[in-house]
């Protein structure tokens, strides 16, 4: 029996006889030879031969061959005296040509025929790179002492007062899809100290831009004993660093690919106060935007400009938002309590994510929702845990959806989205 090997390992190979299988991404006849190119989950192989009846693209193949040089192939070898034997046939062609290097379809025909449209390289390319990130966030977060939790997604109330959420029957009672894991990763604090969770978070917000999904995958992380937020974001700085070089590692045949800059992560990140970015933007924009809560999306990326000019980074922090428009268990600054000990990291022109030290005595929690007219008892299972004892902590979540497509420079997240869920899509 000859067992299988993959594209990029034939060149170790040269001189055998070796089987591979994959989908025929290619065929070509000339005149008194034929190719087909395989591909596999590693790449593409080249196979010649003399026959003239070759299985139709994205037909499901093993070939038999001999491993030979041949420089114009890939990887510098190619399969010769090939036998193919073919494992299923398509019953319908791609939506377009899958060997092509680019891609001419418009990105609901991708996102439409999804199954087929992601085999070509370039659009598959995107997901390697987020499967990377993750594992780069867990090896980064494990490193740290962080144990990895998975908490529900179907919970008894909204996690964040003021957002949409999708409402469900939960056996003839009112549930709703979970908008983040937070009160739970606040919670499981008080237990293991420093958490991460990798899962879905879904928002009920009608927004429909290129920025924006119903569904996304969450990287959350919270950790126990913070002096303040300064110490949630050198956490977060390590996590960049480790998705960073795990996209580096694992993925560099999707990163030349697509023609990939990788970021590199300062040791120390720059951060500016909120105040002092409406400041550095009232002073070189034409705008004032002093008295405003929040930043506006030319604004955020006028700051990215700004530190890769003046600080030679891809990142940046924004600290310092007001109150008034961070959640009722973010953490005021004790210096100045109408602003806040949380934070935004902004990467490349966008806000990447959002964190911050959060409240921790049970009283704290009471006045908060006081203070924002909201009663105590929709929320009496988060608090319980603040009742019996909880240290200063913080937190931060990534969206890797996001994270993906401002690494890879595409227009749209649903690119860099299996299965993309929005206002209009709920299909494939």
């Amino acid at each position: 029996m000859i067992s299988r090997v993959l594209s990029a390992e034939l060149s170790e190979h040269a001189g055998q006889r070796v089987k591979i299988a994959g989908w025929v991404h290619r065929r070509r006849r000339l005149k008194s030879v034929s190719f087909l190119v395989v591909r596999d989950r590693a790449g593409l192989a080249q196979v010649v031969g003399t026959g003239e009846d070759l299985p139709g693209e994205e037909s499901v193949v093993e070939v038999t061959g001999l491993v030979t040089a041949a420089p114009q192939a890939p990887g510098g070898v190619e399969l010769t005296e090939p036998e193919i034997a073919v494992l299923a046939e398509p019953a319908q062609p791609p939506p377009f040509d899958l060997y092509r290097p680019s891609v001419a379809a418009a990105l609901p025909t991708i996102l439409d025929h999804a199954p087929a449209a992601l085999r070509h390289p370039a659009l598959k390319a995107p997901f390697e790179i987020a499967a990377a990130s993750v594992a780069g966030f867990r090896n980064a977060l494990d490193g740290l002492g962080f144990t990895e939790i998975q908490t529900p997604k179907i919970v008894a109330s909204a996690t964040e007062s003021g957002a949409n959420v999708f409402g469900i029957d939960y056996f003839g009672e009112p549930a709703y899809l979970a908008q983040s894991p937070q009160f739970f990763k606040q919670a499981m604090v008080g237990v293991f100290e420093r958490v991460y969770e990798v899962g879905p978070v879904f928002r009920a917000e009608p927004h429909d831009t290129a920025r924006y999904l119903a569904q996304y995958t969450s990287l959350d992380a919270e950790l126990g004993f913070v002096r303040d937020h300064r110490d949630v974001m050198a956490v977060l700085r390590d996590a960049l660093a480790g998705m960073v070089s795990e996209v580096r590692r694992r993925a560099p045949a999707a990163v030349r690919l697509l023609d990939l800059t990788l970021p590199e992560v300062p040791a120390e990140i720059p951060a500016v106060h909120f105040t002092e970015a409406q400041e550095l933007l009232a002073a070189h924009t034409g705008e004032d935007p002093r008295g405003e809560p929040d930043l506006a999306p030319a604004h955020e990326r006028w700051l990215s400009e700004w530190a890769l000019r003046e600080h030679g980074s891809d990142f940046l922090y924004v600290t310092g938002y007001p109150m008034a428009k961070r959640p009722f268990y973010t953490h005021p600054d004790p210096a100045r309590p109408g602003y806040s000990n949380g934070f935004d990291l902004l990467f490349r022109g966008l806000e990447l994510v959002t964190g911050g030290q959060r409240l921790h005595r049970h009283g704290d929690y009471l006045a908060a929702l006081a203070a924002r007219g909201e009663a105590a008892g929709p929320y009496e299972g988060y608090l319980a845990a603040f009742a019996h004892g909880m240290p200063p902590h913080g937190g931060f979540a990534i969206g890797l959806e996001r994270w993906t497509a401002r690494l890879t420079g595409a227009a749209n997240v649903r690119q860099t989205t299996l299965f993309p869920r929005d206002l209009h899509r709920l299909v494939p």
